[in-house]
């Protein structure tokens, strides 16, 4: 209900004359409590703030759109006529009837042909069933109009001069005058070269923002005057406000074919949100923090919840819900363009079942009081969860706030509910349910509706969240000042934030199944670590070469692991580098050099060949790592305090192409390059993952530990990379000169880009 003239002040004020300095924003001022009819005893007390553009012309305004709402109406009752004169005429009775009195029969027939065909009358008007739905479709692909049509299309140009009264710009910008005229003269071809025009000169943000307060008028216009009877039926949801339109008013494509392409139940995992963001959540409840709150999440699917103590120490929910999230239009998140678009056009969306799981998880208790604040889709999206009759049994919504949504045709389920819609006028989306800023209709009596004009008419500038953050915090305080009334009761500290990540549907745990195993913390220097540890992303490549075989005895004289797998005359090793880009002790690279061991009890020179193809929990022979640079002093720490690792931290560097790979490890203190280990793969196998089993020395213990991997490995035998050993004086590079490896060809390369992998706990297999 828009709000009266009571709050204006009165002649004996002794203020009444004192010139107030010029509010651009100025809305008109909430009236007081009682003094708007409370409908259906539901508290809620409409008021509606409006752009000062209309105050010289409130009077005119408000007899145009009022007789742009009758005329509609007459409009839907002339159609109704219609629909029931075809059904008449197409009644199998009255057919029978006509044999029995054949007179009468046929001149019933012969009116009601007359009614539905004459242009003096109803003009040509069939109009449901099975035979009037195609009559019609086809009248219209021949140029035939309906009184019914051309009444609704009176009450649409009556709405299109009321906005013109209101937005000066529209008659004022040349290009959008000739595109509104020709729209209402149905001449499509000019009106295409203006709206062709107009978007080259103007540019597409220029252009849409200049449309935006006219744009369900010009394109129901449009739909209605035109040959397509696809969108007639979007056309009149628009023009008489009965309705969501169904489809798309320009094509008459359906708007439920998009809205279903989004499915799933929707999903909500809590996570923690990055330090800088966190520092950032306000914790005081207002309007102006909830916004600035959906600002910094963000639109990158995500919510927020919190849990604010109320002036009256009840402790109440605010739920923070952002807009569609950018990029692709279809992805594993409800905040998508599709997603975007169900929310809009259905009561139930994923968006809105990620929402109320959110609040589940979040262990609001039943009952409890929530306030539901979303900006865009995320405003379709709570209201849909406010019109959700079972989430609004178990809980009591009490406060709705959407900001630039299209939310005309949603109501909340509980009449209690407190609903506020804030909506720029330049802002195409409002205006996608087909209610935009001529609306004549009064959806919601009950509502608080802030409708205002942003001087700088930019969109999609206008329809961001900092935006109108700006706006309602610098430029409305009157609709900001009432709507922070009435959330009083949110008045108070956040005593607990917690955010989301949205899914369209449950996700199984990352890495599941393989690295969904029991974990089991232990204490490092660095800190604890869970074993355990578990590579969910990495690539990795592993080149075999043959070595000196008295090296490596020297390299292992002092162990009591057993003795060297040998190829001939040499021993087999190993040179592996790893890109873990996320592990459960964060990122890191790694480069071993292993030398390939029998087990420490007995050796089979051929039978080794075929245990190195077993699952590594099955094998008894492995490798014994002789150095082992990482890029992580957690990484580091680990493996000298856990496995008894040769470990040092350096910087690595670790690139495996589709063709190639480059592997350099720096020395740590000089930066000079201890080896590099460069080239291409050549032709390649595919073959199984690239599982280990690594023997390691710790103390007085020999420990027998498994590297369990998964992902798609391929085996390349005829390779022409190249390992190099550098200048640098390192213990390292020592020891791949002793093994004879500077300048050798690995006789084998295995690569993995996509690798996971587990590294356990090492076990006592040996004590000395």
């Amino acid at each position: 209900m828009r709000a009266d003239d009571s709050a204006a002040p009165h002649p004996d004020d002794t203020n009444a004359n004192t010139v107030q300095p010029e509010n651009p924003f100025r809305g008109i001022p909430a009236p007081r409590a009682g003094e708007v009819e409370d409908r259906a005893g539901s508290g809620a007390i409409g008021v509606r703030f409006t752009s000062p553009n209309e105050a010289p012309y409130g009077e005119a305004l408000e007899l145009l759109r009022h007789a742009a709402a009758e005329i509609a109406e007459v409009a839907g009752k002339i159609r109704e006529t219609s629909v029931r004169a075809t059904a008449a005429l197409t009644d199998g009775a009255v057919a029978s009837a006509t044999f029995r009195a054949p007179r009468a029969g046929l001149n019933a027939q012969r009116s009601l042909i007359r009614a539905l065909t004459n242009h003096a009358g109803l003009g040509f008007a069939p109009a449901g069933g099975r035979l009037g739905t195609p009559a019609a479709r086809l009248g219209e692909m021949i140029g035939q109009e309906s009184l019914a049509v051309l009444i609704l299309v009176t009450s649409l140009r009556l709405r299109i001069a009321a906005l013109t009264l209101a937005h000066p710009e529209l008659t004022k910008d040349p290009l959008l005058r000739h595109l509104i005229e020709a729209v209402n003269a149905d001449r499509d071809l000019e009106a295409m070269r203006a709206l062709r025009a107009l978007f080259k000169q103007r540019g597409a943000a220029k252009a849409l923002s200049g449309i935006a307060p006219v744009f369900a008028e010009i394109t129901s216009l449009k739909a209605l005057l035109d040959e397509n009877p696809l969108n007639d039926a979007a056309a009149w949801a628009i023009a008489t406000g009965k309705a969501q339109p169904p489809a798309d008013p320009v094509t008459g494509f359906p708007n439920r074919v998009i809205a279903l392409l989004d499915r799933g139940a929707g999903a909500a995992r809590p996570i923690e949100l990055d330090p800088c963001e966190a520092h950032k959540i306000r914790t005081e409840g207002s309007l102006i923090a909830f916004l600035d709150n959906i600002r910094v999440v963000g639109s990158t699917g995500r919510m927020l919840i919190q849990s604010v103590s109320g002036p009256d120490g009840v402790t109440r929910y605010a739920v923070q819900a952002p807009g569609m999230q950018v990029g692709r239009p279809r992805n594993d998140s409800p905040q998508d363009l599709v997603g975007a678009f169900r929310s809009t056009l259905l009561d139930d969306s994923p968006y809105t079942g990620a929402i109320i799981k959110a609040i589940e998880h979040f262990e609001v208790p039943e009952g409890a009081e929530i306030a539901l604040i979303g900006h865009s889709a995320g405003g379709a999206a709570i209201m849909n969860v406010a019109q959700n009759a079972e989430f609004c049994r178990r809980y009591k919504v009490t406060h709705v706030v959407a900001v630039g949504s299209p939310i005309d045709f949603k109501t909340p389920a509980d009449p209690r509910t407190w609903v506020s819609s804030i909506t720029n006028r330049h802002d195409l989306i409002p205006s996608l349910d087909g209610q935009g800023a001529g609306n004549c209709f009064d959806l919601h009596p009950d509502w608080c509706v802030v409708d205002y004009t942003d001087p700088t008419h930019d969109f999609p500038a206008c329809h961001g969240i900092e935006h109108y953050l700006a706006n309602i915090e610098n430029d409305l305080p009157e609709a900001r000042e009432y709507i922070d009334d009435r959330l009083a009761p949110y008045h108070g500290s956040a005593t607990r934030s917690q955010a989301y990540r949205l899914l369209d549907r449950a996700m199984p745990p990352d890495g599941f199944p393989f690295l969904t195993v029991p974990a089991n913390p232990t204490t490092t220097t660095e800190g604890p670590v869970s074993l355990p540890i578990r590579c969910y992303q990495g690539s990795a490549v592993v080149s075999l070469f043959t070595a000196d075989a008295d090296a490596a005895a020297h390299f292992l004289a002092e162990t009591f692991i057993g003795r060297t797998i040998r190829i001939g005359s040499r021993v087999l090793v190993a040179v592996a580098g790893f890109e873990y880009l996320r592990t459960s002790i964060g990122p890191y690279r790694e480069v071993s050099v292993s030398i390939f061991v029998h087990d420490p009890w007995d050796h089979h020179p051929l039978k080794v060949w075929t245990e190195l193809m077993r699952r590594p929990d099955l094998r008894r022979s492995g490798s014994y790592v002789i150095d082992l640079p990482v890029t992580s002093a957690k990484a580091d720490d680990a493996g000298r305090e856990i496995w008894g690792y040769p470990m040092f931290v350096t910087p690595i560097d670790v690139h495996l192409g589709r063709r190639g790979l480059s592997v350099t490890v720096h020395d740590p203190d000089q930066g000079s390059p201890i080896m590099t280990l460069k080239g291409h793969f050549g032709p390649g196998l595919p073959s199984p993952p690239m599982e280990l089993v690594r023997y390691s020395q710790l103390g007085t213990e020999t420990l027998r530990t498994l590297v369990h991997a998964k992902g798609a490995a391929r085996t390349h035998l005829v390779s022409r990379a190249r390992l190099t050993v550098g200048a640098s004086s390192h213990p390292m590079t020592q020891r791949l000169r002793d093994l004879g490896l500077d300048g050798a060809r690995p006789f084998a390369v295995m690569s993995a880009p996509a690798y996971q992998a587990r590294l356990g706990a090492g076990v006592s297999v040996l004590t000395h």
